[in-house]
């Protein structure tokens, strides 16, 4: 079986549960070829640069995607014409505009040319945007199926503008990784089309999974993630405050990057919380084990998510996650039992919680450590998960009525 996955960015610093997927899925004997828009400019992971030399990027040269323009025209003119009118179709009504989607057109003719000499079965893409977009747009040009996978918040938040029901009736099947996900396209799209959206989780591999290091006495705690309104990192700010006003002693590290990182600096400083919180942006999968490890639980105040991967793996390394009750973050969490959740927006809330996780002994810290591992193990093994995704491809090819471009 030859798959070809494709996405915006690849590999990614954040998201690394792509890379762990495909690995698992060439482990079960599936062929995979790797295709881009672009790569991401900040990779640091070793990994992750082994990933960028097995993978070819769209955006690499407009000579290739004029060239596959024209050859689209000239051999399937109809087909060409078609992709067009759908284009204009779902730009007309998106936030993105008419000539995004054009462009969407030129790069699906790239990906439809390369899928066909590589001769692939089908190609699946990740998150729900544009990538499922052009993997769309290359079925109506080439005939070859597609299957996405949408990761939310922003497909769930956008779904109209998205015409995420279009790209659901038109694919093989759509996964979602969390129940949450899967009522979201069930909630934008026709009754018919339920069955074809399916839930496959995130998972996580042998280097989370394998091994256990008890939690630490030490006041730590960590919070994993890209520095994003969306993560709720000032409002962790804000919880820290709470606990210092009350006399409690923490470390707090943020291990991650991004747009609201000045925000958030000037929020420690206006606080001055300099010596309690650490940001230590990007770093690498090891570093990120690493500094799980060194903490006694994963704290994240999430305000918009689907189903984070890092509280897979905190889980998986036997620490307890404080987050809050928003979208599929409760299927992962038990509260009193692998973590605590908070209301979204709560610092009061999260500082109590934060606090508990501070003081309990390190014992009732391990048994909580442990059941949550225990259920990374049961649900979210990458190479489990892999062999649902495996499986679903093959029932979708093996099948003699499978979706044709109108």
């Amino acid at each position: 079986m030859r798959i070809a996955y494709f996405t915006n960015y690849y590999p990614a610093v954040s998201h690394t549960f792509i890379r762990r997927e495909i690995r698992a899925i060439e482990a079960l004997g599936v062929t995979v070829f790797r295709y881009a828009l672009r790569p991401d400019q900040d990779m640091i992971d070793v990994d992750d640069k082994s990933e960028e030399k097995r993978t070819r990027y769209i955006l690499d040269s407009r000579v290739e995607i004029v060239r596959c323009l024209i050859v689209m025209l000239f051999t399937r003119p109809m087909a060409l014409c078609r992709t067009v009118q759908q284009a204009v179709k779902m730009g007309a009504h998106s936030d993105r505009g008419i000539l995004r989607h054009f462009i969407y057109v030129a790069e699906a003719a790239v990906l439809a040319n390369w899928c066909r000499r590589d001769a692939i079965q089908l190609v699946h893409a990740h998150f729900g945007t544009n990538p499922a977009a052009i993997a769309m747009f290359a079925w109506q040009l080439s005939g070859i199926p597609y299957s996405f996978t949408a990761h939310g918040p922003e497909e769930f938040e956008k779904a109209p503008l998205l015409s995420l029901d279009v790209k659901l009736q038109n694919s093989a099947f759509a996964v979602c990784v969390s129940s949450f996900g899967r009522s979201q396209f069930m909630r934008y799209s026709r009754t018919d089309q339920w069955p074809r959206a399916v839930v496959v989780h995130c998972g996580v591999d042998s280097a989370f999974l394998e091994g256990f290091t008890p939690p630490p006495s030490t006041p730590r705690l960590v919070c994993v993630g890209r520095i994003s309104a969306e993560k709720g990192q000032i409002l962790l700010v804000a919880a820290a405050r709470r606990l210092r006003d009350a006399g409690i002693v923490c470390e707090i590290v943020l291990a991650g990057d991004g747009p609201m990182r000045a925000d958030v600096e000037d929020a420690i400083r206006r606080t001055g919380l300099q010596d309690a919180i650490r940001i230590t942006g990007w770093v690498s999968g090891k570093q990120v084990k690493a500094e799980i490890e060194a903490a006694r639980a994963l704290v994240l105040p999430s305000f918009a998510e689907n189903m984070p991967v890092v509280i897979m793996e905190a889980m998986a390394l036997g620490r307890p996650v404080i987050s809050t009750y928003v979208a599929g973050i409760p299927e992962l969490i038990q509260p009193g039992k692998t973590g605590w959740l908070v209301p979204a927006g709560d610092d009061a809330a999260l500082a109590e919680a934060m606090r508990e996780a501070l003081e309990i002994p390190p014992e009732r810290l391990g048994t909580m450590g442990e059941a949550g591992r225990r259920h990374m193990i049961e649900h979210h093994d990458a190479l489990k998960e892999a062999a649902k995704l495996k499986n679903l491809f093959e029932e979708y090819l093996s099948n003699s009525s499978v979706i044709r471009p109108a």
